[in-house]
């Protein structure tokens, strides 16, 4: 906008010129003009008084002109070049023009008494006759013009950023998993076209999860009755063997349909709401106990750990004042889901050993970790194993499942504008951190 504001005074300058530089040329040329007729038509005793008297009234002084004099030529100003141009047209291409006489300021100009005499004058008129003066008004007048053009500006780009920034936020509760309200198709024709894209898409997706709510429901009607049934079936069959094996069959596919389910469910429709960290991981912690599963529960933060309890300890150590106080915004099923996958996981594939499940506030991050002694994961393999249906060749992958349970955690951290970190144990093992901001 400065720029425009330098190019527009550049512009008018330029077209400025030449109209002002006419009328300097007419002003000398009259000036010399009538100085040489008031020379002409005085006597040649009277001139002196002559000369005199335009000095004093009008400010125009007049010598003559000299072998001896040190004249500096006019500098290379298109403006002064243009007067003298003017003026030789008027007064013959003899006329000489300079600022600078024998070391006086002032504008100069030679004329002659007459075309055949070789007498030769100067007149010379304050050199202010020439200096263009800015005055306040003209400041003024370039501070008005200015400011308008910046608030100018701003209103166009107002116009055109909000659509774009209205935009950006809902394009990020989009990838949060989140519905935004449509955007207004107003504005610009491309930003009106994008505006309208979005909204279609936005419109496209929200019919998709309505579609994906549905088909789940189906799925869990049509595939899970027919296993009750069949399970009920197989509990009247005498042969014991054969009954576990069956069971223990029907157990996993309850489960492969589950983890299916809570793939493709994720978020989708849960509300964010107020969680506290010690009521939450109590609940886990209960709930494993009742399954005679035992998880060591671990509360830490930035200073100490608290000592963690042998495997045989079953109780949940009291929380400290901050598991109590603090407040996380999460989808309460999500994480819950989350975090029962990791210990699930924990328990499965390392079978014996002690499964810890560690909550610290941390820099400003609610971090969540399941603590395992099992065989862990490569480092090389860490983020393979998050993606759908991945499961490694090691005894760690030795299990039944579809290996979708990582890719849920990873989701759920995600949704949550979160992270889901694979770690080395020092101990051994494998550390999984589930890192959600405050």
């Amino acid at each position: 906008m400065l720029l425009s504001v330098a190019a527009w005074f550049a512009i008018f300058s330029a077209y400025e010129r030449e109209p002002r530089a006419r009328q300097l040329a007419q002003t000398l040329a009259s000036v010399a003009n009538l100085t040489r007729v008031t020379l002409l038509s005085a006597r040649e005793d009277a001139r002196i008084g002559v000369l005199l008297e335009l000095s004093d009234r009008e400010g125009i002084h007049i010598y003559p002109a000299e072998p001896s004099d040190h004249v500096v030529p006019l500098p290379a100003d298109p403006f002064l070049l243009s007067v003298q141009e003017h003026v030789r047209e008027s007064l013959g291409p003899r006329t000489r023009l300079s600022l600078r006489r024998n070391n006086e300021d002032g504008l100069f100009v030679s004329f002659r008494i007459s075309d055949e005499d070789d007498d030769e004058f100067w007149v010379v008129l304050p050199r202010d006759r020439i200096e263009r003066r800015f005055s306040l008004g003209w400041i003024g007048w370039g501070i008005a013009a200015l400011f308008l053009s910046l608030v100018g500006a701003w209103l166009i780009v107002f116009r055109i950023t909000r659509p774009l920034r209205l935009l950006a936020i809902a394009a990020r509760k989009v990838g949060a998993g989140q519905t935004p309200p449509l955007l207004e198709e107003a504005g610009p024709d491309e930003v009106a076209t994008v505006a309208r894209a979005f909204n279609q898409m936005n419109s496209a997706l929200e019919r998709l999860d309505q579609d994906r709510a549905l088909i789940l429901a189906g799925i869990s009607h049509d595939l899970r009755t027919p296993l009750t049934r069949l399970r009920m079936g197989i509990e009247m069959t005498g042969d014991e063997a054969m009954r576990e094996g069956m069971c223990a069959d029907i157990e996993d596919m309850d489960s492969t349909i589950s983890q299916f389910l809570d793939f493709a469910r994720a978020d989708g429709g849960e509300a964010v709401a107020d969680i506290i960290p010690a009521e939450l991981v109590g609940d886990i912690a209960a709930q494993y106990k009742r399954r005679q599963q035992p998880v060591i529960v671990r509360w830490l933060d930035d200073a100490r750990p608290s000592e963690a309890p042998s495997i045989s300890e079953i109780a949940v150590p009291p929380a400290p004042t901050w598991g109590m106080d603090t407040r996380l915004k999460a989808r309460p099923k999500s994480l819950r889901r989350a975090l029962t996958n990791l210990i699930d996981n924990a328990l499965r594939y390392a079978p014996g050993s002690p499964v810890t499940l560690e909550c610290e506030l941390r820099s400003g991050e609610m971090v969540f970790a399941v603590v395992d002694r099992g065989p862990g994961i490569p480092p090389g393999d860490v983020d393979r194993v998050k993606r759908p249906f991945t499961r490694l060749d090691n005894a760690r992958s030795n299990v039944t499942g579809a290996g979708l349970g990582l890719a849920i955690v990873e989701r759920v951290a995600q949704n949550h504008q979160g992270r889901f970190d694979l770690l080395q144990n020092p101990g051994g093992g494998l550390r999984a951190e589930i890192a959600l901001p405050m």
